[in-house]
C-alpha cells in the first residue's frame, strides 16, 4: 500500500513519515501531496501569530482543549527557531502542549523555520495539505514569533489570529505595520497582568482611523496560562469560519492562497534551478570564477539564468 493511500486509512505513521518528507524537500513528497489534492480543502485553517513571548504556545494549548470538548479533531503545525546545529526545531518538544499528547485527536507537528522567511517554515503548505487529507477538522499554525514584514500567515490560513500582550510595545508596533491588516481576530494576552484594557482601546483607536471593513475584528481578552478566554476566542474563530462561508469569502481567500502557493513553489523552484546553474559547469558559473571583482552585471546574468537575455 502506496504511504498516501495508508494516510487515508488513518495511519499516523504514515502522515509522520509524508511530513518529513515534505520537511526534508523529498521530490516523493510532491507526489503524495498530488495525489492526495483531491481530499483536501475541508479543515477550517487558523493561523495563530505574534511577538515573541505573547504566549502563543499557551494559547494554542488551550484552543486544543477548547476545541476537542466539541468532538473536533485538530492538527497543529508548529513553527520554532532553527537550531544552527541540526536545522531542527529548536522547542520541538512543545512543552505548553504535552497533555495533548495522548489524544488521538490531536496531532502536532513542530517544523524549523530553517531560515525561511514570514514567520513560517517553507513546507508549510505542503504540511496543511497533508492534514487536510488525513482528516483533521481544524488545523492551526503557529509561526515563530514574528515583526512587522512577515505577513506570510495571511495568505496561508482561512482566519488569522493576532496575540499581543498587554503593554509591551507590540500593540503599537504591530499597529504601524501592515500585519495589523491580515488580524481576523485580535487577542490580548497575559490580560491577567493588567493594561489590557489600555491596549484594546489603542486597537480600537487605530482600526477607527482606516475604511470600516465588511468583517470588524474582535479584539478579545484571555489569559491563556490559566484557561481565561479560550471558549470565547474559539466562538470568534467560528463565527469567522460562518462570515467567509456565507459570503463567498472563503472561496476568495482559498483562490488567492492558490496564487500565492503557485508563485512560492515557482520562485523556489527557480531558485534551486539558478543555484545549480551558478555553482555548476555552466558558462555562467566559468564566467563568475573568473571575475572574482564582481565586475559582472548580475541583472544580465539573471536574465540569461531566467532564459530571457537579449
Amino acid at each position: 500500500m502506496s504511504l498516501a493511500a495508508s494516510l487515508l486509512q488513518g495511519d499516523v505513521r504514515a502522515l509522520a513519515k509524508a511530513i518529513s518528507l515534505a520537511e526534508d524537500r523529498d521530490p516523493e513528497a510532491t507526489q503524495i501531496v498530488t495525489e492526495l489534492q483531491p481530499q483536501t480543502g475541508r479543515a477550517h485553517l487558523v493561523g495563530i501569530t505574534g511577538a515573541p513571548g505573547s504566549g502563543k504556545s499557551s494559547l494554542v494549548d488551550l484552543l486544543l482543549q477548547v476545541i476537542r470538548q466539541r468532538g473536533k479533531t485538530v492538527g497543529v503545525v508548529a513553527v520554532d527557531p532553527s537550531s544552527p546545529f541540526t536545522g531542527g526545531a529548536v522547542l520541538g518538544d512543545r512543552i505548553r502542549m504535552q497533555r495533548h499528547t495522548l489524544d488521538k485527536g490531536v496531532f502536532i507537528r513542530s517544523m524549523g523555520a530553517r531560515g525561511h522567511l514570514g514567520g513560517l517554515a517553507a513546507a508549510t503548505r505542503e504540511v496543511i495539505h497533508l492534514l487536510d487529507a488525513y482528516g483533521r477538522d481544524v488545523i492551526i499554525v503557529e509561526t515563530v514569533g514574528v515583526g512587522q514584514s512577515e505577513l506570510e500567515i495571511g495568505t496561508v490560513c482561512d482566519t488569522t489570529v493576532l496575540v499581543l500582550v498587554p503593554e509591551s510595545g507590540d500593540a503599537v508596533q504591530s499597529i504601524k505595520a501592515g500585519i495589523m491588516e491580515i488580524a481576523d481576530i485580535f487577542v490580548i494576552n497575559k490580560a491577567d497582568l493588567g493594561g489590557a484594557e489600555k491596549t484594546r482601546r489603542l486597537i480600537q483607536d487605530a482600526m477607527a482611523l482606516g475604511p470600516a471593513p465588511a468583517w470588524a475584528p474582535p479584539i478579545l481578552l484571555t489569559a491563556a496560562i490559566k484557561d481565561q478566554g479560550g471558549v470565547e476566542l474559539w466562538q470568534a474563530i467560528e463565527r469567522h469560519w460562518e462570515y467567509l462561508s456565507q459570503g463567498g469569502g472563503l472561496q476568495d481567500r482559498r483562490l488567492q492562497r492558490l496564487k500565492q502557493e503557485v508563485l512560492a513553489l515557482v520562485a523556489e523552484q527557480a531558485r534551486d534551478d539558478a543555484r545549480q546553474q551558478l555553482e555548476g559547469d555552466t558558462p555562467v558559473a566559468r564566467r563568475l570564477r573568473q571575475n572574482p571583482n564582481g565586475t559582472l552585471n548580475p541583472y544580465a546574468l539573471a536574465a540569461e539564468l531566467m532564459g530571457r537575455a537579449r
